[in-house]
Parts: structure tokens; sequence; C-alpha cells
């Protein structure tokens, strides 16, 4: 892929930051001229107009302060908010003479506008129509204890919305792990540089609505500030999926090959081959243990089925495909692992998902290539990297990061705010939702993928494109349906609309 061409759309993906990265900025801003205590100030009025966009007609609210800056953005915002008349019950977690600099010019703004400081008690009761979380910034690296951890179970269990300034208090910024406990809430917003932690992991459980305030700071513009990621956006549908040439036949658009389904697993190969052909292939083919194949054809007769017995039955199909995919329903018996070493054997760009990844990570160990895209959920990437699933999802990014280091090619580490790991760096998937949590998803994002590579996308676009298109699906299948019940097979439809962009989904609803 050309820079010219990746840069196209990766300018549609939001720069995600470390926290060190955002200090950084923060540092140089202050540097060019801005007063740290300005650039609080803005960042108190900033989450002040996020507050009243989000709750516009809210009379009281409970701040908790800790003490640094985070505290400081809150003291500010209390003055802001008492000065138009709403009753404010600040919560110090530090008393005002331990506090410094900023923060303590902060806490004596607030003060001066006549806000009671009232210090944490175990027993205290939140009296606000909200709480506005200032307690912890993203500074923090260790678990949080003691009184944080008491006022943040106890924001938690009062029922009350939330909103979080610049991160959920006891959410890693990196890693958006837990670090022992995190504050519920409803909104965050976050300033300067979005952070990496707000979007995978635990985060998508926490932070509600992500509302991100720049504050003037042009971070891209600070180039030797490489973004730790980039936040995968709608745009990149339509920058890498133009209408096709009206002369197009099917040949020009790709030939996919399905290699799974074991005896007695042959739905998650079919669910594969009918979320390839939706999305465009221009045929595809499926091969399968011979069972299943009239249950194929009944399903889905424009995908070519081919029984086979075994590797050695597979006739040179490999070879007239453009791409493989491999490992949905294939099992790690003797017909998945006969399989699996005619795929690695043939020289085309490959899809590896399922038990294709165990059997990486068992019998066909040292493995390494440039035109694969992996697909491991976080216990198949435990196994990769010889780690528990516990140490997978405790730094998310970092691991994905390390399975393309080992592995090549492009890692998709799914999960929530799914990962995408290349050559390029790191993207995050800011889509889909709990419904997915069904069997056969990831049988669904493998067929995807593997027809936008049959079409010719660049490996590490199409594993991009299709993270995106098959989240963007599941939460179109939800608008329509709901979480529960959702099933794989309803996301084939709905991708299918999505990368004709050309056709709303209100236009295609019209012609059912």
């Amino acid at each position: 892929m050309s820079v010219e061409s990746f840069d196209h759309w990766q300018r549609h993906g939001r720069p995600l930051y470390r926290a060190d990265q955002v200090r950084e900025l923060d540092r140089r801003t202050i540097a060019a001229g801005i007063e740290g205590f300005a650039l609080m100030q803005r960042a108190a009025a900033a989450a002040w107009q996020s507050l009243k966009a989000r709750w516009p007609g809210v009379r009281s609210f409970s701040v908790l302060c800790g003490g640094g800056n985070n505290g400081g953005d809150g003291h500010v915002l209390a003055a802001m908010a008492a000065a138009e008349g709403l009753a404010v019950q600040r919560i110090l977690l530090k008393p005002r003479d331990a506090l410094s600099g900023d923060a303590g010019r902060a806490a004596d703004m607030a003060t001066a506008a006549g806000v009671e400081a009232v210090p944490w008690h175990s027993d205290l009761v939140l009296e606000g129509e909200l709480v506005v979380d200032a307690l912890l910034g993203t500074g923090l690296g260790g678990e949080v204890r003691g009184e944080a951890r008491e006022a943040i179970e106890a924001v938690n269990a009062s029922g009350l919305p939330v909103l979080a300034i610049d991160i959920p208090s006891g959410l890693h910024a990196d890693t958006g792990a837990v670090l022992g406990v995190a504050v519920q809430a409803t909104r965050t917003v976050t300033f300067i540089g979005d952070k990496l932690g707000l979007h995978t992991g635990a985060a998508p459980a926490r932070v509600g609505e992500v509302d991100f305030r720049a504050l003037g700071v042009e971070a891209e513009a600070e180039v030797d500030l490489v973004p730790a990621a980039h936040l995968l956006d709608a745009g990149l549908i339509a920058a890498w999926l133009p209408p096709r040439p009206r002369d197009a036949h099917k040949g020009d658009v790709g030939h996919a090959l399905v290699l799974g389904g074991a005896p007695g697993l042959g739905g998650a190969a079919l669910l594969a081959a009918e979320a390839c052909a939706r999305l465009g292939a221009g045929k595809v083919s499926l091969a399968t243990a011979p069972e299943h194949v009239t249950a194929s054809l009944v399903r889905r007769p424009e995908v070519m089925v081919h029984g086979i017995r075994g590797a050695g039955e597979l006739d040179g199909l490999a070879d007239r495909a453009d791409v493989l995919v491999v490992g949905p329903g294939l099992g790690q018996g003797s017909w998945g692992q006969g399989v699996l070493q005619a795929a690695l054997g043939a020289e085309r760009p490959l899809v590896v998902d399922a038990d294709a990844l165990n059997l990486l990570a068992t019998l066909f160990t040292g493995q390494r290539r440039e035109e694969w895209v992996l697909t491991p959920h976080p216990g198949e990437a435990a196994r990769l990297l010889g780690l528990s699933p516990g140490e997978v999802e405790a730094d998310r990014p970092a691991a994905a990061l390390a399975l393309q280091r080992r592995y090549g090619g492009v890692v998709v580490l799914k999960g929530a705010g799914s990962l995408v790991a290349g050559p390029e760096g790191l993207a995050v998937c800011p889509h889909g939702n709990p419904g997915m949590a069904s069997g056969g998803m990831g049988d669904a994002l493998s067929g995807i993928l593997g027809a936008l590579l049959a079409q010719g996308l660049p490996l590490e676009a199409a594993a991009r494109l299709g993270v995106l298109v098959h989240a963007l699906a599941a939460d179109m299948a939800v608008r329509q349906g709901g979480e529960r019940g959702l099933l794989a097979g309803d996301l084939a439809s709905c991708a299918r609309i999505l990368v004709n962009p050309t056709m709303g989904e209100d236009d295609a609803a019209a012609t059912r």
C-alpha cells in the first residue's frame, strides 16, 4: 500500500494517545504561552458545556474532587455552576491545605464562588441529581485503594448519572483495564488528546458516551508524537469501496475459498461462506466435510460446495482461489490438521480463525508470514502468546502488538473495542454491542475479511474495514430487533447495505 493511499483513509480515524503523550501535549501547550491555570479553566468550561448539553435541566450535582489537576477541573466546574445558580455539593478527598499549584488555586476559586467544601467520609450521602467524577486522572498506574476506592464504590452504588472528567476514575488510560474498581460513567468528557484506554477492554462498559474536547490544542500538528492508535470511522467504507464500474464481472472481484466444517461442525463454515458472498466476493467456494454439503446447498446455493474427506481431496481448489479463509468449524482432529497444513502450503493470502489459531499455537508453532490476518479472541490470543486470558485483557493493546510482531501480517484481537494491529500501527473499533456475545460472530467476521481481500483490498485496509463493517452491521441489526437474540446470520444482510455506500439504511429498508 502506498503512503498516500494509507494516509487517505487513515485520516478518517481520530488519533488516540497514551497518557504520557497527552501530558506532553499539555506541557507543550503551556510552554507555548498558555498558563496552566488558564488551560484548567478551559477544561472545566468544556466539562460544564458537556454537562449542560447532556443534562440541560439539571439544578444540582455532587462533584468529587481528588488532589491533582483532575480535582482542580472539578473545583473550577463547581465555581462555574454556582455562578449560574446551581446547587453544588463539593466533596474533597484531600483537604485544601494539602493542595498545591493550580489545584489549590482552583479550590480557592470554588470557595470564593460560595461553594462549600465537604470532606469525604464513608457515611456521606451524595445529594445532587447527578455526580461529577473529578477524583483520579490519567496518571493512575496502580490499584485504587483507601478513601478513593470508598468514594468510587459510593458513586457506583448511588444509581445517579455520572459525568467523568477526562477519564472514569480507576480506569487505566492506556489499556482500558480496571485498576481494582472504576467509576461507571454515563458520559466521559476528555481533553486535548483522546485516550486509547477509553475505547477498549473494560472501558466501553465504563465510559458511557465519550465527548472529546481538544481545548484548542492541535495534537496532530505535533508530528513527533505519533498516535498510539487510530479510532476507526465509518468514513473508511466509502473511501475503500466506491461504486463498481458498470462493466464489472465476477472475475474482477475475486474468488474466496472457505476451508472448514469438520464432521459435525458445518454451521461455522457456512456462516463464513455466506458472509463472504454477501460482502461482494465474485465467487465463493466452500470445502467442508461431505455430510454438510446438502445443508450448505439448501441454505446458500450460490456458494460452490465441495465435500472433502481430507486435505488430499482438495484437488487444486486452493490454487484457483485468490484468498483462503481457514478455521471456522475446522476442529483440531486429523481432518482439521490436514486442511490447515494444505492452506499453509498454498501461496495465497489467508484469514486464520478459530481452531486454526489453536492449531497454530500447538501443532504448527513457529509460523510467521506477512500475507495473513489472524483473528483471535482473548483466549486464543493467550494460547498464541503463552499467556493467560487475564494477562491479555489486562493490556489488550500490548497483546495485539505482541501478536503482530511474533506472527507477522495483521492481527485482529476481538472483544470490546476490537483492536487491529498491523505494520502501520494499531486501530480501535468503537462500534459493536453486547448482542454479539453469541456463537458464530467470529465466523461471520472471517467471511467478511475474506471477501474484502478477494476484491483486492490491501491486507491492513481489509482488516480494519472488515472489523468496522462487522461491528456496524451488528449495531444495525440491533436497531432492527434488539440485542438479545442477535444471531451471527443476521449480520450478512446488514453488512451488504453498509458496503454499498450509495444505499442508506432507510433506502434499503424501503426495498424489503
